[in-house]
């Protein structure tokens, strides 16, 4: 089951936030050999994601979740959904995390 956490994102700034990935012992899982994607969507039922996140994977089990500064400007201010799957190289896919997204315009352009 995925941990739910909502996000706020700061429109035409760049957005990072660090995931940390444990097994059932609570240790780190290495994830220098998995993929990860996410998407944020203003509804369940869009056609388009209206960003992709990027991702820095790491042994340590830390996943760095990041949208840049001309992405987050490209978001209309307001509420989106999200989530992040990760996929390790049996094709198992697991939802790391999933919430909302608060994005709050930007003033200084």
């Amino acid at each position: 089951m995925a941990l739910k956490v909502n996000l706020d994102v700061d429109q035409g700034a760049t957005f990072t936030t660090i995931i940390y990935v444990t097994d059932e012992n609570e240790e780190a899982v290495n994830l220098s050999s998995y993929t990860a994607r996410g998407q944020i969507r203003k509804n369940f039922n869009s056609a388009n994601a209206s960003a992709e996140f990027t991702f820095g994977l790491y042994a340590n089990g830390i996943i760095n979740m990041s949208l840049t500064s001309t992405q987050t400007a490209n978001l209309s201010a307001g509420r989106y959904l999200y989530d992040m799957e990760i996929q390790d190289s049996s094709n198992v896919v697991t939802r790391v995390i999933e919430g909302q997204v608060a994005v709050a315009p930007n003033i200084t352009r």
